[in-house]
């Protein structure tokens, strides 16, 4: 790499991302490169990256081209690819905005798990608690396995809810989040057959009438601040659990879902779309050295 590599770093309820334009699908960032750009003591530091590039531009995107100009090619901080990142979409909504790409308003990324549509709302309408205006995306529709799983911590386990938002979770209501332990290593999910490719793990809490707290262990990124997938997940198994059905009773449900960065607003419609509401902020912008991105040891 030649020339300085221009990032933005933002966050959506302090799910934070190293976000790196690439408009022509040009740069070829290995799963150690994009390691060391989320590294929080020897890089920038993110729970992932964003990297910006023209569906048409991206192999894995270019089928979606005609509904969506722009890819989220999303990776985890160690480097892992993703399917999908609700926080993460927020987040690349504004940056869109913010170079130009997009103005406020109805807009459709791709994603590897499909197109996703979000509303922006002005920068500098947030209230408190965003400060640059909300987002609104359209999630999908959850997938309910029928698999029975069970998560543990130590001596605890509980029996979880599979969930799939095009990613996948394991949700597992407890007394308190605390029983969560550390999450510095993923928690034991049984049966491993369930979850091939590992899942994210979701601890829940209820705080009201449809308001739930939860942590969360994201696959290939540990715990973090806030998921918006896992939010979305969360919120479909406590509306099952709560016996709310939107599809099956025609009528959309709302929970509002604390996470330890802040707070999202989640809804099941009765056609089974998933909305989810909270803040996307762009904290900083620079440049990466390039000498120090190819002068990393083998």
């Amino acid at each position: 790499m030649q020339q300085p590599l221009p990032f933005l770093k933002g966050h959506g309820t302090e799910n934070d991302f190293v976000i790196i334009p690439d408009p022509d699908g040009k740069l070829d960032l290995s799963a150690r490169d994009v390691a060391r750009l989320c590294d929080r003591r020897a890089g920038i530091g993110g729970d992932g990256l964003l990297r910006v590039v023209r569906a048409a531009a991206h192999p894995e995107a270019r089928a979606m081209a005609d509904e969506a100009e722009w890819f989220m090619d999303y990776r985890n901080s160690d480097g892992s690819v993703a399917e999908m990142c609700g926080n993460g979409v927020r987040v690349f909504a504004r940056c869109l905005e913010r170079f130009g790409l997009a103005e406020a308003g109805d807009l459709a990324i791709a994603t590897r798990a499909g197109v996703r549509r979000a509303h922006l709302a002005k920068s500098g309408t947030g209230d408190a608690q965003d400060g640059d205006g909300g987002v609104t995306v359209s999630m999908g529709r959850a997938e309910l396995p029928e698999d029975g799983v069970t998560v543990r911590v130590g001596e605890r386990a509980w029996a979880a809810r599979h969930v799939s938002m095009g990613n996948p979770h394991a949700v597992a209501f407890v007394e308190d989040l605390a029983h969560a332990g550390s999450l510095l290593e993923a928690p034991v999910v049984e049966p491993a057959a369930a979850y091939p490719d590992g899942t994210n793990v979701e601890f829940v809490v209820d705080r009201g009438p449809r308001h739930v707290a939860l942590r969360v262990h994201e696959r290939g990124s540990g715990e973090t601040r806030s998921c918006g997938t896992g939010a979305c997940a969360v919120m479909v198994a406590a509306a099952r659990r709560d016996g709310a059905d939107p599809v099956a009773d025609g009528q959309p449900v709302t929970y509002t879902v604390d996470v330890p960065g802040g707070r999202l607003v989640i809804t099941e419609r009765a056609d089974g779309e998933i909305e989810m509401t909270g803040p996307a902020v762009i904290v900083a912008e620079g440049t990466v050295d390039p000498e120090w991105l190819d002068g990393q040891e083998a």
